[in-house]
C-alpha cells in the first residue's frame, strides 16, 4: 500500500502520471548506495523538529520506496473520496522528480477499474485503513482485493497467492486479520501515532455508514448537522429553489444573512466525482444574498475545486472526509433523528 497523501489528495496525480510516490522532498534524491542510516541522517538534518522515533519511521518508509520495492511488485492505493482501491504493478526502479508533488517515486501500470471498499470484509477494511504511508498488504487481503479482477492474474497465479496466504496464516498462527498491522504499530509507533491511526480507521468506518444511506437520508443528515451548528435548515423537496436541496439561515425565515443554499449529491451506484459543470450549474442558481455549500459523497475533481475557487459567490465544498469531521464535531448537539441515521459511540484516549 502506498497512500496518495493525506485524504488521498494526490490520487489524480498518481493515476494520471502512472506513479506511486512519497514526500520528504527536502532531503533531495537518493543516490545509488544510500543506506538506511544515511537516510536517517538526511531526515534529521532536513526535519530537526522530528523526534528520533519519527525519523526512524520516516526513514523506513523512504527506504522501502528506494530499495525494497521491486519491478513486478503489486501495489495498492486508496481514493478516500470515491472509497475505491486502485491496483497496479510497479514498472520501474526508484526515481526522483521535482515536477511531482511527492518527488520520490516509482512508475506503475494501474488497472483502470478500481475495487470498491464496500466489497471487502471488515477485517480487510481495518488492515487497509492503517495510517502508514507505506505498509505491506497481507496476501490474504490482496487475494480479496483481486477476486473481482479475473483478468489481473492467471488462475495459476491466483492459486499460488491463495496457497501462500494460507501458509503465512498457518506459520505465524494469525487468528485475526488485524494482527500483522497491530504488531507493527506496537513496535514502531508512539502513542500519538497510534491515536492518529485509530482515528483514521474509525473515520473510514463512519464513512462506510454514511455511504449506505439513501439520498434523502443523507440530505436529512446534512440538514441536521447545519441545525446543530446553529442554523435553521429546511429541506426544499426539490421544489423551485433552483436545484438546491436545503436552505439554511439564522432566523429560519431567510431574512437574515447569510442565506445558504445546499446541494447534496449522493451517487450510490456511480463512484464518479463531481465535476466542474456540476459546480457551474450550482453557482448559476445562487444570488447576491446567498452562499453555497456543495456536499458530495464521492468527492470533487480537481477541475471542480478550481471552479469553486474562482466562482463569484462563496462556495464551500464538503466531501466525505469533511462531512465526517462536521458530524463528529457537532454530534453531541445533533437531534435524535439525525443520530439514528449514523449511530456512534464516544470513546476516550489517555493524554
Amino acid at each position: 500500500m502506498v497512500r496518495a497523501g493525506r485524504g488521498s489528495y494526490l490520487i489524480e496525480e498518481f493515476l494520471k502520471e502512472d506513479i506511486v510516490a512519497i514526500g520528504w522532498n527536502d532531503i533531495g534524491p537518493l543516490e545509488e548506495g544510500t543506506t538506511l542510516n544515511t537516510i536517517k541522517e538526511k531526515l534529521s538534518e532536513a526535519y530537526p523538529d522530528d523526534s528520533d522515533n519519527r525519523v526512524r519511521m520516516s526513514a523506513g518508509q523512504l527506504f522501502r520506496m528506494f530499495k525494497k520495492f521491486k519491478v513486478g511488485d503489486k501495489v495498492v492505493t486508496y481514493d478516500s473520496d470515491s472509497r475505491v482501491y486502485y491496483l497496479g504493478e510497479i514498472t520501474s526502479g526508484y526515481k526522483y522528480s521535482e515536477k511531482l508533488s511527492y518527488r520520490h517515486y516509482r512508475t506503475v501500470e494501474w488497472i483502470e477499474v478500481p475495487m470498491s471498499r464496500d466489497a471487502l470484509s471488515v477485517g480487510s477494511k481495518n488492515i487497509l485503513g492503517a495510517v502508514l504511508t507505506i505498509f505491506e498488504v497481507p496476501l490474504k487481503v490482496w487475494k480479496e482485493l483481486i477476486k473481482d479482477h479475473p483478468k489481473y492474474m492467471s488462475k495459476e497465479d491466483l492459486a499460488i497467492a491463495g496457497d501462500e496466504a494460507n501458509k503465512m496464516i498457518e506459520d505465524e498462527g494469525l487468528e485475526e486479520d488485524v494482527r500483522p498491522i497491530i504488531v507493527e504499530y506496537e513496535k514502531e509507533h508512539e502513542l500519538d501515532d497510534i491515536k492518529e491511526d485509530v482515528i483514521s480507521r474509525s473515520n473510514e468506518f463512519i464513512k462506510d455508514l454514511i455511504v449506505k444511506l439513501e439520498w434523502d437520508e443523507l440530505e436529512k443528515l446534512v440538514a441536521g448537522i447545519l441545525q446543530a451548528m446553529g442554523y435553521k435548515a429546511r429541506l426544499t423537496g426539490r421544489g423551485p429553489d433552483l436545484g438546491s436541496d436545503i436552505i439554511a439561515s439564522l432566523d429560519g425565515l431567510e431574512m437574515t444573512e447569510p442565506i445558504i443554499k445546499v446541494e447534496v449529491k449522493h451517487k450510490i451506484k456511480s463512484k464518479d466525482k463531481i465535476g466542474a459543470p456540476d459546480i457551474r450549474s450550482f453557482v448559476g442558481g445562487l444570488r447576491n444574498t446567498t452562499k453555497g455549500i456543495y456536499v458530495s459523497s464521492t468527492g470533487f475533481s480537481k477541475d471542480a475545486k478550481m471552479e469553486a475557487e474562482r466562482a463569484n459567490f462563496q462556495i464551500t465544498l464538503v466531501d466525505l472526509d469533511r462531512l465526517v469531521e462536521l458530524l463528529i464535531d457537532y454530534y453531541e448537539t445533533l437531534d435524535s433523528e439525525s443520530r439514528a441515521l449514523v449511530p456512534l459511540k464516544r470513546i476516550y484516549w489517555p493524554v
